[in-house]
C-alpha cells in the first residue's frame, strides 16, 4: 500500500485554513480529489460523524468518519453567481453584551402561562430523551474517573453528544417562528388589514434559527435515524403549533418564551463545559466559514465557544422577543421590536441585545 503523503504547512493557505480543512474533511487534498480511503484523518477533532461514540447503538450517522460528504456546495450550472448573501443582515454584537446574558425564568401568572410552561416541559422530556440529556445531571468526565456509574456516564456529555443535542435543538426551533408568521401573512391577506410588523419579525427569527442549524451541521452530518427523529418531530411539532396559534397566539409566544429560556440554559451549560475543559476538542477549534460570515465574527474571535456565544445571545433575544409579543394585544398592538419612539433617549426593544430583557417587557412599558 502507497504511503499517504503528509501535507506541509505552506500547502494550506493560513487565509483560509478552516475551508481547507473543510475540504479534507470531506475528501478533497491539495492534490485535487482523491478516494477517501486514502484520506489521512487530519481534520481538528471537533468536527465529527455523529456515528463516532462506542457503545451508543443509536445510528445517528450511517456515513464512514472519513466519508462525510460537503454540506451547501456552490450553486451548480451558475456561472454568473459568485455567492448568495443573507437575506436578513445580522445585527452586530458586542462581546461584552453577548457574555452580559444569563439563565431567566418568568415565572407563569395565568392559567395561559402555566399551560406554554407544561407543554414546554412536555417537549424538553421528549427531547432529552432522544438526545440522551438532563439538565441538573452532576456528572464527571470518564476521563477523570473510569468507574464513574452507568448512569453518570449516560448523561456525560461531550462533543458528539452537544452537536446531536444543538442539531436537534434547532431544527425544531425553527418552526414557531414561521408557523406564527404564516398564519399572520394570510390574517393579513384575508382581513385586507396590516400587522402592524410582527411578520418581519417572527419570519426573521425563523431564519435565525435555521442558520444556526446550517452552521452546526457544517461540523456533523446526521445519519437515518436522527433525519428520521426530526421528520417526525418536525410533523408533531408544525401542526401542534398550527392548530395552537388559531386558538391561542399568546399562549404560543409564551410557550416559545419558555423554550428559549431553555435554549439559553442549554448553550451556557456547554459554554460552561468548554471554559472548564471538559469539551477539549472545541478549545481553540475554529468556527465554520458560514459562521464567521452570518455573524461578522472578528478576527481572533472566532472559535467554537466565541461561536456558542452569538448562538446564544440569539436565543436570549427570541426570548425576551416572544415574551413581549406574550404580553401585547395579539390583533391590534403594532411590535415594538420594529417602532419608532417619540423619546428615542429611553431604553426601548430593538434589534439589538444592548437594552435586552430576559424576561420580556411589559406592555405598559413598549404600548
Amino acid at each position: 500500500m502507497n504511503p499517504v503523503p503528509r501535507y506541509s504547512s505552506n500547502v494550506l493557505s493560513s487565509r483560509r485554513l478552516s475551508t481547507n480543512l473543510s475540504h479534507t474533511l470531506y475528501g478533497w487534498t491539495p492534490y485535487g480529489r482523491r478516494p477517501v480511503r486514502s484520506i489521512r484523518p487530519a481534520y481538528p477533532s471537533g468536527y465529527l460523524a455523529l456515528s463516532q461514540c462506542s457503545g451508543n447503538p443509536r445510528l445517528f450517522s450511517t456515513t464512514s468518519k472519513w466519508s462525510l460528504k460537503e454540506y451547501f456546495e456552490p450553486p451548480k450550472d451558475a456561472p454568473h453567481i459568485r455567492t448568495t448573501e443573507p437575506a436578513w443582515k445580522h445585527p452586530i454584537y458586542s462581546e461584552q453584551a453577548m457574555r452580559s446574558i444569563h439563565v431567566a425564568h418568568r415565572e407563569p401568572k395565568d392559567f395561559s402561562d402555566r399551560v406554554a410552561l407544561f407543554m414546554m416541559r412536555l417537549l424538553r422530556w421528549g427531547m432529552n430523551t432522544a438526545t440522551g440529556y438532563q439538565h441538573g445531571k452532576e456528572v464527571v468526565s470518564a476521563t477523570l474517573d473510569p468507574k464513574m456509574s452507568k448512569e453518570n456516564k449516560r448523561y456525560t456529555m461531550n462533543e458528539r453528544k452537544w452537536l446531536i443535542r444543538m442539531v436537534f435543538l434547532e431544527s425544531v426551533a425553527g418552526v414557531p417562528g414561521m408557523v406564527a408568521g404564516m398564519l399572520r401573512h394570510l390574517h393579513s391577506l384575508r382581513r385586507m388589514k396590516r400587522d402592524n410588523g410582527w411578520i418581519e419579525t417572527l419570519l426573521e427569527e425563523a431564519y435565525n434559527e435555521r442558520m444556526h442549524l446550517l452552521t452546526f451541521l457544517k461540523m456533523a452530518e446526521p445519519g437515518w435515524f436522527m433525519r428520521f427523529i426530526i421528520l417526525g418531530a418536525q410533523g408533531v411539532f408544525f401542526n401542534s403549533m398550527f392548530i395552537s396559534y388559531l386558538i391561542s397566539p399568546r399562549t404560543c409566544h409564551r410557550f416559545v418564551g419558555y423554550l428559549e429560556e431553555e435554549a439559553v440554559h442549554t448553550y451556557s451549560v456547554c459554554l460552561e463545559d468548554i471554559e472548564s475543559g471538559k469539551l477539549p476538542r472545541w478549545q481553540s477549534l475554529q468556527a465554520p466559514d458560514i459562521a464567521i460570515r452570518y455573524w461578522n465574527m472578528p478576527e481572533g474571535h472566532r472559535t467554537i465557544k466565541d461561536l456558542l456565544l452569538y448562538v446564544r445571545a440569539d436565543e436570549a433575544k427570541h426570548r425576551e422577543v416572544n415574551h413581549t409579543l406574550g404580553n401585547l394585544s395579539q390583533n391590534s398592538d403594532p411590535n415594538p421590536f420594529v417602532s419608532k419612539y417619540i423619546d428615542d433617549k429611553q431604553p426601548h426593544p430593538d434589534k439589538g441585545i444592548e437594552n435586552i430583557r430576559s424576561l420580556g417587557w411589559e406592555r405598559k412599558e413598549v404600548i
